[in-house]
């Protein structure tokens, strides 16, 4: 199987989620609020889900958490959320899964890390109790490795036997070794105890930007699990999303990532729903899903002394995000529509004609005002006080004649990016 291929291979149903198999890829978040505070983990789950967070997991590491998983559950649905909850466990996951079966019932997916199940004879014990409670309850369950928290018995092994080898390897090869026979051995012991590949969601994650390339590489050479994505601790701000998406875009050029987290830290005050949204941009801007109007905007130089195109700019994007829960229900197809803001005569009317509808701004000592293009062609000249308004209106207007549903749409043919190949 070619790297290309991954996505059409197994498909895993969580919720009414389809990860692989040709589905979408999928993106996921996680909560960082004290799941035994149901009030809180519901307000972030919300804000999560109204973000575009497909799955969303919460930590369950303690009798008090998983206490009120079934009660999260019953409070999102009767607020009209139906995502699909992913349960966290770490150390005893086996005994709050058995000591609260409405919290196993409630959660769609169990992520269940090999390194903290257990030692010795009693981590297969516990692993079989988590795997029987999946098997119990309908649960997809994901076999989460970590190389922070690695089985260290497992890779002692591997060291021994790297350790007799005629030509022994370096020890980070033998650690990523580890990780994927970690993922593999425990997807196996699942299988063996009755748990479908088809309810096995698998991923190996790392830090490194160039160790999770390798280790993923090795997964979709090796196997046909679907693959969840994502550097751990990738950090903050923009390290953290450089280096998410240094890894992953290669990754999914390739072909291979079924469903993707963003893993970042956030800065004190700031949004948990930023992960999501990087996610999505990583993926639109790769071609590979839609999820919102983008917006073409110039870095600016020289010609664009005045800040007036980059505050339009924002605005506009702020707007797009603002109207996309409404808008995803009520115009379908609209996370394709292509918006330019321009701010000078250089690239500003070639951009627009690209775009669905675009506005060039004047540029330093150009005329002040600004021509519009809808669908290839120019339509109106803005100028005077309201052009930020007025420009708004005209890309509601454009929304509703284009993409109300039986809205027929008549686009010429122009030049559009070209979308990675799968």
């Amino acid at each position: 199987m070619t790297p290309a291929q991954r996505r059409a291979s197994r498909q895993v149903r969580v919720g009414t989620v389809a990860i692989g198999g040709g589905a979408p890829i999928v993106v996921q978040s996680m909560t960082n609020t004290d799941t035994a505070d149901a009030e809180a983990t519901v307000r972030q789950v919300m804000a999560l889900a109204r973000a575009g967070s497909e799955l969303v997991r919460i930590t369950v590491n303690s009798p008090e958490a998983a206490a009120q998983v079934a009660r999260i559950r019953e409070r999102l649905e009767a607020l009209g959320c139906e995502v699909p909850l992913v349960g966290d466990f770490h150390f005893n996951g086996h005994r709050l899964l058995k000591a609260y079966p409405d919290c196993a019932r409630a959660l769609a997916k169990y992520r269940i890390n090999p390194g903290n199940v257990g030692r010795g004879a009693r981590r297969d014990e516990q692993f079989a109790a988590m795997i029987e409670a999946a098997l119990r309850h309908g649960a997809a369950v994901r076999i989460g490795v970590n190389w922070g928290s690695l089985d260290p018995e497992l890779l002692a092994r591997k060291m021994d036997q790297n350790a007799r080898r005629s030509a022994p390897l370096e020890a980070g090869e033998v650690m990523r070794e580890a990780l994927i026979a970690s993922a593999l051995e425990s997807a196996a012991q699942a299988q063996a105890l009755g748990l479908a590949a088809e309810r096995i969601v698998i991923s190996c994650k790392v830090s490194a930007v160039q160790d999770l390339i390798a280790v993923y590489r090795e997964l979709a050479r090796r196997c046909d699990y679907a693959l969840h994505l994502g550097l751990t601790e990738a950090g903050m701000g923009s390290k953290g999303i450089v280096a998410s998406s240094a890894a992953m875009a290669v990754l999914l050029q390739e072909g291979i990532g079924d469903t993707i987290r963003v893993s970042l830290t956030p800065e004190p005050g700031g949004e948990r729903t930023r992960e999501v949204l990087v996610a999505q941009e990583l993926l639109q801007t790769m071609g590979l899903r839609s999820f919102t109007p983008l917006v073409t905007a110039c870095p600016g130089c020289g010609r664009t002394t005045s800040t007036y195109f980059q505050e339009l700019a924002e605005r506009i994007q702020a707007y797009l995000r603002a109207q996309m829960p409404y808008w995803r229900e009520h115009y379908p197809g609209v996370e394709e529509m292509r918006v330019a803001v321009m701010g000078c005569v250089v690239n500003g009317p070639g951009e627009s004609r690209h775009a669905d509808i675009g506005i060039s701004l004047p540029g330093t000592n150009e005329f002040p005002v600004a021509p519009v293009y809808v669908d290839g062609e120019k339509t109106v000249t803005l100028k005077g006080e309201r052009i930020a308004e007025s420009f708004q209106e005209l890309v509601e207007a454009y929304v509703r004649r284009n993409y109300a549903p039986g809205a027929a749409r008549h686009r010429p043919a122009r030049p559009i990016p070209v979308k990675a190949v799968s």
